[in-house]
């Protein structure tokens, strides 16, 4: 069995004090002083009485670096691992036997001779991969497996690891200055030494590349020079010194210099210790500059995110909508109003304008808005579930109904109900809503008992519900039940200002989705966008913008053609005369406006539905494309008499 067989989940609140114990019973040890409490305290939490860090010493041969049994501690023993449950640990990198170690390994003395019942450990391995040596524990109790125990010993070979791995390179450092020159002066991390007026004696190619400093000027010259007079950097480095003289840790300290040759800034990650004989001493460093500003750039973007968020919030709390259009502010400013009340909201504009983000930009700022917010699309549901979904139903209340179901607004009691497309609700319906509105109540289908609800209404439509009260599609009353607070979008084309906003939020949000490295929009795609008249609104905007980061090639985004087109396509030759009838979509404000609303969405939907060779689902799919579900889609070609060419010809 293996150690990776006790991996689990989250650390226990007793876990996580073993985790802090060990960073704090460590963290300012060093050398032997830090593996002796690395092993002390992991014989506490594993619950053995040995626990040990050895080092390899050639393939077959390990070295005790701290071995802490019942009487104390160990080091330096060395032994075979031929015959041990060391050499199985070292083959397959870790191991785990949960009893009968004795009987397994009756060759070794130590297992044998001190009655070993169990053992874990875990190989230690430099960054490179090469092979360290081990940490293990064992003990003469049986040790089942315990996920979050294997989680914790997983944590402390880490540790080990890294600190066997400095104690090594400085070893390996302090045998043979002469003999490491070469590794010296070509080693990609800046080394100087240093006497105690911080004068350079001696520089590697890096140092002198990072600080930009002339080989003939290495020698003499005086480190503390390159600290730029700030508090904060002559604060830092004389902290860092002050660690040097005490012989403390300066391990990864972070100090701020200036080139020599042209004053740039840079920041170095920076290590030193004092040499044994007490003139001079060792420094290490690299280069972090490129990391240090770009977390700089990152804590600025950060904070005037939050900036920018708490101003949105401090005026209407619509951290969701993107513009600054007086327009889009003057509805902002109404919903702001309104949203305090409970007051029945109708929300007009064109398709794609945002009026179901509208809707949840009331509820979120409403008391209510630790209640549900349910949502309904009228259009999207068969004439005769519509009902159903509004005020559910009772078991056989109809074929098909096998259950009780709870309707949209009793989900919604004590909440928001939305109702999009509030326009395509059947006119016997529309009698149950108005009954809503006035009386707080309804009955399910197929039931008898009146049910009361407390729900605030939001309702929105893209049709004109006068006109579609003329035409006896509408009751008026509801109208007025529902027109009591009105708020009506404005289409795109009239907030063009908005766009430049829109089009690096939506590049933004699509790049994360589709993973493409979109970093720049160009003026004069921001100025088509602009120009283009904008039949599908916001949504349409979002969708071209999606597929343009889809399609461009490099790290700008690109507008084709083919995304955005200038003009209405030519009729095709044999086209039928109804095909050619078909509303073609002109892009001039002009004359998109003085246009019905249902022939710009018509002639909207065909000209997605031909971009899409007339397919309605799947990826490249005109549903897809309109942002609509493709029973929305069909039922919008029905009621706007769309077919396909070949149908018509």
């Amino acid at each position: 069995m293996s150690a990776a067989d006790l991996s689990h989940d989250v650390p226990t609140s007793n876990e996580a004090a073993w985790l802090r114990q060990i960073a704090e019973g460590t963290a300012t040890r060093h050398e032997d002083e830090f593996f002796r409490a690395l092993v002390a305290h992991l014989a506490d939490v594993m619950d053995t009485e040995y626990a040990l860090i050895a080092e390899m010493r050639g393939d077959s041969r390990a070295r005790a670096v701290a071995f802490r049994h019942p009487h104390g501690f160990e080091s330096a023993t060395e032994w075979n691992l031929a015959g041990s449950p060391c050499e199985q640990l070292v083959s397959h990198g870790s191991c785990h036997f949960s009893s009968g170690v004795s009987q397994r390994f009756p060759h070794h003395a130590l297992v044998v001779d001190r009655g070993i019942e169990s053992y874990a450990g875990i190989a230690l391995t430099a960054p490179d991969g090469q092979l360290l040596g081990y940490l293990s524990v064992f003990g003469t109790k049986s040790m089942p497996p315990e996920p979050r125990k294997a989680d914790v010993l997983r944590i402390f070979a880490a540790r080990a690891a890294g600190e066997l791995a400095r104690v090594r390179i400085q070893r390996e450092l302090g045998e043979s200055e002469e003999r490491l020159r070469d590794l010296f002066d070509e080693a990609p991390i800046a080394y100087v030494h240093e006497d105690l007026e911080s004068r350079f004696l001696r520089a590697n190619r890096a140092a002198l590349r990072i600080l930009g400093v002339k080989p003939e000027e290495a020698v003499g010259t005086i480190g503390m020079s390159l600290v730029p007079q700030t508090p904060e950097a002559q604060r830092r480095v004389r902290e860092a010194f002050e660690s040097v003289g005490r012989g403390t840790d300066t391990s990864g300290v972070v100090l701020e210099l200036r080139r020599k040759d042209n004053g740039k800034p840079i920041w170095i990650q920076w290590w030193s210790k004092p040499d044994p004989s007490g003139t001079y001493t060792r420094t290490m460093f690299t280069d972090i500059t490129d990391r240090v500003l770009l977390q700089q750039e990152q804590t600025q973007l950060k904070e005037q995110n939050r900036y920018l968020r708490e101003e949105i919030k401090s005026v209407h709390n619509f951290e969701e909508i993107v513009g600054n259009s007086q327009g889009l502010l003057s509805v902002l400013a109404n919903v702001d109003l309104v949203c305090a009340t409970d007051t029945t909201v109708l929300i007009t504009g064109e398709t794609g304008t945002g009026k179901e983000l509208i809707a949840r930009a009331i509820h979120s700022a409403s008391p209510r808005r630790d209640k549900p917010l349910i949502k309904l699309n009228c259009a999207a549901l068969p004439t005769g579930l519509v009902e159903s979904e509004l005020f559910g139903h009772e078991k056989g209340a109809f074929s098909g109904a096998l259950e009780r179901r709870l309707g949209r607004f009793e989900l919604a009691d004590g909440g928001t109900i939305f109702l999009d497309e509030i326009g395509e609700v059947p006119l016997d319906v529309q009698v149950k809503l108005l009954r809503v509105l006035q009386e707080r109540e309804f009955e399910r289908v197929g039931g008898g008992t009146p049910i009361k609800v407390d729900v605030r209404i939001i309702a929105a439509t893209n049709r004109d519900l006068p006109r579609t009260i003329a035409l006896g599609k509408f009751r008026q009353d509801l109208f007025y039940r529902l027109n009591v607070f009105p708020v009506h979008l404005p289409p795109l084309r009239e907030r063009t200002e908005d766009i430049p906003l829109l089009v690096h939020y939506f590049v933004s949000r699509s790049v994360q989705r589709v993973g493409r490295p979109i970093r720049f929009v160009a003026d004069d795609v921001i100025e088509r966008l602009r120009r283009y008249a904008w039949p599908g609104n916001i949504r349409e905007l979002e969708n071209v913008v999606e597929r343009a980061v889809i399609l461009s090639p490099g790290d700008e985004l690109e507008i084709g053609p083919e995304l955005l087109p200038s003009a209405p396509p030519d009729p095709v030759a044999g086209e039928s005369a109804d095909a050619r009838a078909e509303p073609a979509v002109h892009h001039s404000p002009e004359a998109t406006g003085s246009r019905a609303l249902e022939d710009i969405e018509r002639a909207h939907i065909i000209e997605i539905l031909r971009q899409a060779n007339w397919r309605i689902e799947g990826e490249h799919g005109a549903a897809r494309l309109l942002g609509l579900n493709p029973s929305t889609l069909r039922s919008r070609m029905k009621k706007l008499a769309i077919r396909r060419r070949s149908e018509t010809s």
